[in-house]
């Protein structure tokens, strides 16, 4: 399968040359939450981690089932992602990749699954701390939203497709909080102008843009490690007081427009009711002039 959208976790997987499970489902570590609940479970709780090969890079990777509960984080879900990321500080790979797909904390854990959201940003930032580069790739059907969005904006690196979403909060979570009137959940244009992958590179909140393959994303991750090599992008105040002077700048020039195609047009974007029909090289080629934070 080629298609990264269509692909599971494990399918995914297939963009390394190799990989060595860590906690497999052979092990039947589960969720003892769900188990109360006489909920289903997954004998992985709906994450791969391990050891990769990518290309000559030896990487630690885990990737999110959005199939099982939405790629929902609970307790044993973090626990493992925070697992991995603590073993990469201690054995110091060349980068950790994950493939997220997901839609954020698993309310069945409730608590549990909040707390281990958490643990997961600081384990991402540790390994960054620590010099090892932290690699996000995004093209699920489920996106990566609520604590995994932030999680991805922990990383060095965002790589997405254009099928690809990624938000704080789901379409469905804001039109529930704030009504129809502020966000209709039901209009799969505006929710893919506002959360998807094109929009989010035109924000500057990703770093690449890539087509619907595991090839292109194999390829862009290969080059985010070798980017990364030449010296990652430090933890700093400097560097989060220029991030919060881009988000100030972002709410004074675009927050009072209703839609994303307004927002590109006063990025200068020219014909911006063409952007959703350009491919990815057509459309970086037009986005890259007017991209925020570039």
């Amino acid at each position: 399968m080629s298609s990264y959208l269509e692909a599971n976790a494990r399918e995914r997987l297939a963009l390394f040359d190799s990989f060595e499970e860590f906690v497999s489902p052979a092990q039947r570590v589960v969720s003892p939450h769900l188990a109360q609940l006489n909920a289903p479970v997954a004998f992985d709780d709906g994450v791969v981690v391990g050891r990769a090969r990518l290309g000559a890079a030896t990487v630690f990777a885990a990737a999110q089932e959005g199939g099982f509960m939405g790629g929902a984080v609970g307790e044993v879900h973090g626990a493992k992602l925070v697992g991995l990321l603590r073993r990469a500080v201690a054995e110091r790979p060349d980068a950790v990749v994950l493939l997220l797909e997901t839609g954020g904390v698993r309310l069945h854990e409730a608590n549990a699954g909040l707390i281990a959201v958490s643990e997961v940003m600081r384990a991402v930032l540790d390994a960054r701390d620590a010099g090892i580069p932290v690699i996000v790739l995004i093209g699920g059907s489920n996106g990566a939203f609520g604590g995994m969005g932030i999680v991805a904006r922990c990383a060095n690196t965002l790589i997405i497709s254009e099928e690809g979403r990624l938000a704080m909060s789901g379409p469905e979570v804001i039109e529930t909080a704030n009504g129809v009137e502020e966000f209709d959940s039901r209009d799969r244009a505006l929710v893919w102008r506002t959360t998807g992958g094109k929009h989010r590179y035109l924000m500057g909140d990703v770093h690449r843009i890539v087509d619907d393959s595991i090839p292109s994303f194999r390829a862009a991750a290969m080059e985010a490690i070798a980017a990364a090599k030449q010296g990652p992008v430090a933890l700093t105040l400097e560097a989060l007081e220029v991030e919060q002077h881009m988000l100030e700048q972002r709410i004074a020039r675009f927050g009072a427009l209703p839609d994303p195609l307004d927002v590109w047009a006063a990025m200068g974007v020219a014909k911006p009711s063409d952007v959703p029909m350009l491919d990815v090289d057509a459309f970086t080629a037009a986005a890259n002039p007017h991209r925020q934070g570039a």
